[in-house]
């Protein structure tokens, strides 16, 4: 499989983004730029994407990432990273983008970092 598969789920107040596969230049690239796109333009505050299954990524990937993180942040949100694979792990350390994200290895955890807003959105 070249491509990406994107599944969608809610946790309380989160929604988390399951990703499986590659994201690259391209198609790849252009269905995580509409999903995050559409989150934002719904006014989810709350979104972590779960990298657990992603078998490459590009520096296009990269910068997409970047992108609707900073599109969260335009409109009041914000995004978080989960199980990132060990050579997603070594490229963001390279390329100082471990900086700019939080990341987790536990999803509990990383929902209950969103703290009351994602509590009050579950209530």
């Amino acid at each position: 499989m070249s491509g990406l598969n994107i599944t969608q789920r809610r946790v309380g107040g989160v929604v988390i983004l399951d990703l499986d596969g590659k994201i690259a230049l391209g198609e790849t690239n252009r269905s995580l730029h509409e999903s995050l796109k559409v989150l934002a333009e719904s006014d989810e505050k709350n979104v972590l994407v779960n990298l657990a299954k992603v078998t490459a990524i590009d520096s296009s990937g990269l910068g997409e990432l970047v992108a609707g993180f900073a599109s969260l942040e335009r409109c009041g949100g914000s995004m978080k990273l989960l199980n990132l694979p060990e050579r997603i792990t070594e490229i963001m350390t390279i390329t100082k983008l471990l900086t700019v994200f939080d990341i987790f290895e536990n999803e509990a955890d990383a929902v209950a970092s969103f703290g009351e807003a994602a509590d009050t959105a579950q209530a």
